[in-house]
């Protein structure tokens, strides 16, 4: 009789095309190592907002009447052990739904669970499928804990890790415990991530790519190369690699006043076909029309840094900064029109009230336009997520707050707010107040 715990492995196997036994090296304790993991999560997001003032739209405008939209996520995380130090990870996901207005018209958009495609009737992809290898390099033995993802097991505090498939950049830079998760915590883009970070993605979120990361007592350096779309906000990504991105970040941990925080400064170079803000308008003016990027688009590189804080204020009460910024002078390729952003807040557990389980959060977030994008979208030129053929411009300033329940085991309720002032950097429409209801179900 075969148990079902091996039965379950020969399943995942059989998933993933794998074939032999896992092997571990010597001295490693069978007992202390998961061999294989499943877990599997279901997010729904319902937001609306009413009718804002807005005397004109263009074609990437939030619509100005009242509207609503959802969205939904069936994820299956399935997981087996190679070796003691190596896995493989696949991500199966049905989605459905839109985010409002198809997601446009806000740069700092309201719903992280909501991508620049979408469909009506759910449809099945493939967001990750990767292989991570983690090399010891000595220092304390940690226990890793079971999760999406994740095998449990030990780990040396100091290793050499590296993941190499299908994945997201953000699964591994730009990380914040309190502000990165829009299935759980915030929802925004722009505070969910580093607003000017534009990350290497399809419309989706996910790409090709490797990543190294070395970690040593207090610190962690990592290293990527990620592809980057065909042209922006593609669902294809360059099959010959020769769009791409290098990033690179630096991460230190701290302990201020016997709490713990992190650190995180973060470089990346987008290598792309993208067009300059500057010769689309030079053209526009000698054709006597609207500017377009996508007519002047050429190899270009296009570099930004961000900064991301993390800090334990108390035992349940947590902080976080980020301040972004990139190269304004050419357009924005795989995320969203950002050149400089910041955000702030704060995230506290339920233990004063009795609702360990519980979180409610509050954010704070400006996002700015370059010059050069201004002049752009003030003449009537779109972009990936903006532009409404005209622009009176201003800061797009944006408030979020959350409160997570815990209506169950496994089961999260969040109410969420959101204010927007001059969405899409725009004065004259606006402000507009998003309200949004997400259920979360994980095990």
């Amino acid at each position: 009789m075969i148990s079902r715990k091996r039965r379950a492995m020969l399943l995942l196997q059989l998933l993933l095309g794998l074939k032999g036994e896992i092997a571990l090296a010597d001295g490693v304790d069978p007992a202390q190592l998961e061999d294989w993991g499943m877990h599997v999560q279901f997010t729904n997001v319902s937001q609306m907002h009413p009718a804002f003032s807005a005397p004109y739209s263009g074609q990437n405008s939030l619509n100005p009447s009242s509207s609503s939209a959802e969205t939904s996520d069936l994820t299956l995380f399935a997981g087996l052990r190679l070796s003691d130090d190596s896995e493989v990870w696949i991500n199966p996901e049905i989605d459905q739904g839109f985010g409002l207005s198809n997601t446009l018209g806000v740069a700092g958009f309201p719903s992280g669970e909501a991508y620049k495609v979408g469909a009506n009737a759910p449809y099945l992809r493939l967001p990750r499928l990767f292989y991570r290898k983690t090399i010891s390099l000595g220092g304390t033995e940690q226990r890793v804990e079971s999760a999406a993802n994740q095998l449990g097991g030990i780990q040396s505090a100091n290793n050499v890790t590296l993941t190499l498939g299908k994945f997201s950049v953000v699964d591994v830079f730009d990380t914040n415990a309190y502000a990165h998760d829009p299935r759980a915590d915030f929802m925004n883009w722009s505070v969910v991530e580093s607003g000017a970070f534009d990350y290497a993605a399809d419309a989706w979120g996910y790409t090709y790519g490797a990543s190294v990361e070395w970690t040593q007592s207090w610190w962690t350096l990592r290293g990527g190369l990620f592809d980057m779309s065909t042209v922006p906000n593609s669902t294809k990504l360059d099959p010959t690699f020769s769009q791409h991105e290098f990033a690179g970040e630096m991460e230190e941990r701290h302990q201020l006043f016997g709490h713990p925080g992190k650190l995180k400064l973060l470089g990346f170079v987008n290598h792309a076909n993208m067009g300059s803000y500057g010769d689309a308008l030079q053209l526009a003016s000698l054709s006597n029309s609207i500017p377009d990027t996508a007519l002047v688009r050429r190899g270009a590189s296009r570099p930004g840094i961000a900064l991301n804080l993390e800090q334990e204020l108390a035992t349940d009460l947590g902080a976080f900064v980020r301040a972004s910024y990139n190269d304004g002078a050419m357009e924005a390729f795989d995320f969203t029109e950002i050149n400089r952003s910041l955000s702030a807040g704060l995230s506290l557990k339920g233990d004063r009230w009795g609702r360990h389980r519980d979180t409610f959060g509050f954010a704070a977030v400006a996002n700015g336009l370059s010059g050069a994008a201004r002049a752009y979208f003030a003449a009537g030129g779109m972009g990936i997520l903006i532009g409404d053929g005209r622009l009176n411009y201003a800061p797009e300033e944006i408030l979020e707050s959350y409160y997570s329940l815990q209506a169950a085991d496994h089961v999260n309720i969040s109410f969420d707010y959101q204010y927007v002032a001059n969405p899409a950097y725009n004065h004259d429409r606006g402000p507009v107040n998003f309200y949004g209801l997400r259920l979360h179900f994980e095990y």
